[in-house]
């Protein structure tokens, strides 16, 4: 860990400043817009449906993601972890929990639209609270192991955030990665790009799928993808032949995963959108009250 008042080693004073701005800005963004959009789900009843719970987990997910890259930017514009190892293991913890929450809860939205839009039976409240809460169980699970000894947190190499150690080339780590990146990336980005597959064949016969089902997936595999060939890369071969710079890239990368999908599945739903609007707008409300 670098102490105050020193840089990371393979970093400069602009660079390490770059990286907490943009760690700063993404965690800003992220966790404004879904901020918002938990808001307005608590003060809308129309927003209040099965589906619409689904997406209110992804935003909780997001945020979580969010409040944990600005500890990080925090870090990061201080040039050091001042947390101590207990505190890089709590944030290793949350920080692995949302992101399999939030991977995990685009899946369940997919598979809510298919289920909304292709089948003959609405999405029901228990099926959907059933939903949110085997994604979050399963999420602390599996962020729980590294606590337990199976997998293990660390510092990245700037040295100011704590995620999964990738540099340990042994059968614990290999072992963890390709079980947890099966149950909790590959598994999910299939359910994902198959539901919105199955929409396209169903209702593109009939018109324009009425949701953006091109999006979802690729933000999975391009935002959470770089990630996963880093750690695949370090279970196979000498992670240290990456630069420092290099290896922050897909953490930099991930953290603007929680804006983009804010901008897409709250802000991209007309009704969301609306609900959003009229939590801004009083007046608005008041005008529909009395209608």
């Amino acid at each position: 860990m670098a102490e105050s008042g020193t840089l990371p080693t393979g970093f400069g004073e602009l660079e390490v400043l770059a990286v907490g701005t943009v760690l700063l800005v993404e965690a800003l963004s992220g966790l404004s817009l879904n901020s918002l959009t938990i808001f307005c789900f608590c003060k809308n009843p129309e927003l209040r449906t099965p589906s619409h719970l689904l997406v209110l987990s992804l935003a909780l997910s997001d945020s979580g993601i969010s409040l944990n890259a600005l500890m990080a930017a925090t870090s990061s514009l201080l040039r050091r972890w001042p947390y101590g190892s207990e505190g890089c293991q709590v944030h290793g913890f949350q920080g692995f929990a949302t992101v399999l929450a939030s991977i995990c809860s685009s899946a369940a939205i997919a598979w809510g639209r298919y289920h909304h839009y292709c089948t003959r039976s609405r999405l029901d409240w228990n099926t959907a609270v059933s939903l949110v809460f085997f994604v979050w169980l399963s999420s602390a699970f599996w962020a729980t192991l590294p606590l337990l000894g199976w997998g293990h947190y660390d510092r990245e190499p700037l040295g100011t955030c704590c995620t999964l150690d990738y540099s340990r080339r042994d059968r614990n780590f290999t072992s963890f990665l390709f079980t947890m990146a099966f149950f909790n990336f590959l598994l999910p980005l299939f359910i994902t790009v198959i539901s919105y597959r199955l929409m396209e064949q169903k209702l593109g016969k009939t018109g324009r799928p009425p949701v953006n089902t091109v999006l979802p997936a690729r933000t999975l595999l391009l935002g959470w993808g770089p990630y996963a060939l880093l750690y695949l890369y370090a279970a196979v071969a000498d992670v240290t032949s990456i630069s420092p710079k290099l290896q922050m890239v897909p953490a930099l990368i991930a953290k603007a995963v929680p804006t983009v999908n804010a901008i897409n599945y709250a802000l991209g739903s007309e009704m969301v959108h609306r609900g959003i609007w009229q939590c801004l707008s009083p007046q608005k409300r008041e005008r529909d009250r009395e209608q």
